[in-house]
């Protein structure tokens, strides 16, 4: 475990009912954390309040538990924690590294599509970060709420990722507070990883580049590190990430334990049968480095 602390976590959106895919990385996390002695926090991530579905979280936290999976300590909401962002934010303010950005999104899209220079493709180019006080002046009276943007330079970031080894990324200048006020997802995590003393996140690797942006934020911020373990998703049939449509994929359409037997034979386990027996000899290292395809549980 790294300096940061001694746990774990699993910290799904309560936007709808949780997939397989999503239970098994939530098993991952939690097999990580327990086979290392530590503890396991849920963080249920709402600060999106226009996606937040009433009774979604109550639903899942019920999934985690059919599933086998027991946690420490209260769940935390994002949604409640809206002071901690705000002075993680007034600090970086003080220090003179956001500015805010007036892009529409089409103009993002243009921006981004554009060559330049360092920055991977796609990335933000500091757009607004050239504008003149003037020009600051006129956007704002001409009433387009800003965004808040961190000055990251494209800085580069290298870190060691416990199933892919060493990743390096360059970071854009990218969005800690969006433009309707809502806290960004990049900032949220990072103080709430901190805050909660998580030593290794374990999460899907689609989130895997990502990761450079929350640890350069976390070293502007002076916070400690997690370590990370990026697990292979669960797709489709037809190769794309496991959804809704790809059909009987959610505890409402198949058993629990069914379902769970399937997780451990993804894992090399067909022994398993049941959390606690995939907790009994686990070991991250063994674990398949593919994506694993939804065909059904037989």
């Amino acid at each position: 475990m790294s300096a940061a602390g001694s746990d774990g976590r699993f910290a799904p959106s309560p936007t709808g009912t949780l997939h397989l895919g999503n239970l098994r990385t939530a098993l991952l996390a939690w097999l990580f954390a327990r086979s290392a002695g530590a503890r396991f926090r849920v963080r249920m991530e709402d600060l999106d309040s226009g996606r937040v579905r009433a009774g979604m979280a109550a639903e899942q936290l019920r999934d985690l538990a059919v599933v086998g999976l027991d946690w420490d300590g209260e769940v935390v909401h994002q949604s409640t924690r809206h002071a901690a962002y705000e002075a993680a934010i007034a600090g970086l303010r003080a220090e003179g590294r956001v500015y805010e950005c007036f892009c529409s999104r089409a103009e993002i899209r243009a921006a981004a599509s554009a060559p330049h220079g360092p920055l991977p493709e796609g990335a933000y180019p500091g757009t607004c970060l050239r504008l003149t006080d003037a020009q600051r002046e006129r956007k704002r009276a001409g009433g387009r709420p800003p965004a808040l943007r961190v000055r990251a330079g494209a800085a580069h970031v290298t870190f060691a990722d416990r199933l892919h080894g060493e990743v390096e990324g360059v970071v854009d200048d990218f969005v800690i507070r969006r433009n309707d006020g809502a806290t960004a997802y990049n900032l949220a995590v990072v103080v709430d990883d901190a805050w909660q003393g998580i030593g290794e996140v374990v999460r899907g690797d689609d989130l895997l580049d990502s990761t450079p942006r929350q640890l350069f934020l976390a070293r502007l911020l002076g916070l400690p590190e997690p370590a990370f373990a990026h697990v292979p998703l669960v797709l489709g049939p037809d190769g794309a990430r496991l959804a809704k449509r790809h059909g009987s994929v959610t505890l409402r359409e198949v058993d629990a334990g069914e379902a769970v037997a399937w997780m451990a034979r993804t894992m090399d386990r067909p022994d398993a049968r049941t959390a606690r027996e995939l907790l009994e000899g686990f070991d991250p290292a063994a674990l398949p480095r593919e994506p694993t395809r939804f065909r059904g549980l037989a």
